[in-house]
């Protein structure tokens, strides 16, 4: 006997047993999944350990970060780590000094990278594969054998102990350079080709044109500027010895000296720390969607 319509229709209409299976059982996490997420949640607490006991010490008395460095709960919770650093010592000033720095040598090394970068990319010139070899020569010295020369150099010139000899070496950077010429070279050319046609110049096309595509490359550029400039340390204890241009890194290790007196002093070095970090962990909170490998617009060849 043939089925009719109807109970074809109803049949075809009945979940079959398999789609009846329960929600819960077809969303189940695998094993290894939940392995791997126990594993990089361990490897985060790891990470992170140090940077807890960072805070956690510096909210301790004296006493209490000595008996017990690595508690992450304090015995007595006290800011008295925070108004030496902040009232009985030079640290606004170290902040001060750094942030100046900081911002003349981040807006440098945005512009003066760019600028050399598009020009090794885009433009014709005898030497220009020997000048963008010695930069990615520049590139693997390591920093600490360009000290003495730097220090002789600052010297010589009279920059010792003063803000250009703090600023100038550090406005443009080798591999800031080499960043944005890769970045430009990934442009297509087409996009010159137009704007060229329409009468602009070299400064016009990379103003105009090529900068505001490369914003990408350019947040990249800024973030590892301002966060490079801002830890700096090797370069500052060259560039000048005066107690008046200390920046925050090296008035830290000041502290850790033991400048402020006698004891370990380890709520007053860690709080230091700690307020250092804040401005570079801000700005990688507010930038780290911006940092990526695409251009911002493309055309078609």
């Amino acid at each position: 006997m043939t089925a009719t319509a109807p109970d074809v229709t109803a049949a075809a209409a009945r979940p079959s047993t398999a789609s009846r299976a329960p929600a819960g059982r077809r969303r189940q996490t695998p094993l290894p999944r939940v392995a791997l997420y126990v594993v990089l949640g361990v490897l985060a607490l790891i990470y992170l350990y140090p940077f807890l006991i960072n805070i956690a010490t510096s909210f301790k008395t004296d006493a209490d970060a000595t008996a017990d460095p690595l508690s992450l709960i304090p015995r007595t919770w006290t800011v008295q780590a925070y108004e030496t650093v902040f009232f009985n010592s030079d640290f606004p000033r170290w902040f001060a000094n750094s942030a100046v720095v900081t911002v003349v040598v981040t807006a440098g090394r945005v512009l003066f990278d760019s600028l050399a970068g598009y020009a090794l990319a885009r433009l014709r010139f005898p030497g220009r594969g020997v000048l963008f070899a010695g930069i990615v020569a520049v590139m693997a010295v390591p920093g600490v054998v360009l000290l003495i020369p730097k220090f002789l150099v600052l010297n010589t010139l009279g920059m010792y102990d003063g803000y250009s000899g703090l600023i100038i070496p550090l406005v443009a950077d080798a591999a800031g350079v080499f960043i944005m010429k890769n970045f430009f070279e990934s442009i297509p050319v087409a996009v010159e080709e137009a704007a060229r046609i329409d009468g602009a110049g070299t400064l016009r096309l990379f103003w105009s044109v090529v900068l505001p595509m490369a914003r990408p490359a350019l947040v990249t550029i800024f973030i590892l500027s301002f966060q490079g400039s801002w830890n700096e340390l090797s370069h500052f204890i060259v560039a000048s010895q005066d107690p008046a241009l200390f920046t925050l890194t090296k008035g830290v290790a000041s502290l850790a000296s033991g400048q402020l007196g006698a004891g370990t002093q380890y709520p007053v070095r860690l709080g230091a720390a700690v307020v250092m970090t804040i401005p570079v962990a801000i700005l990688f909170v507010l930038f780290q969607r911006r940092i990526t490998n695409s251009a911002s617009g493309a055309v078609k060849e």
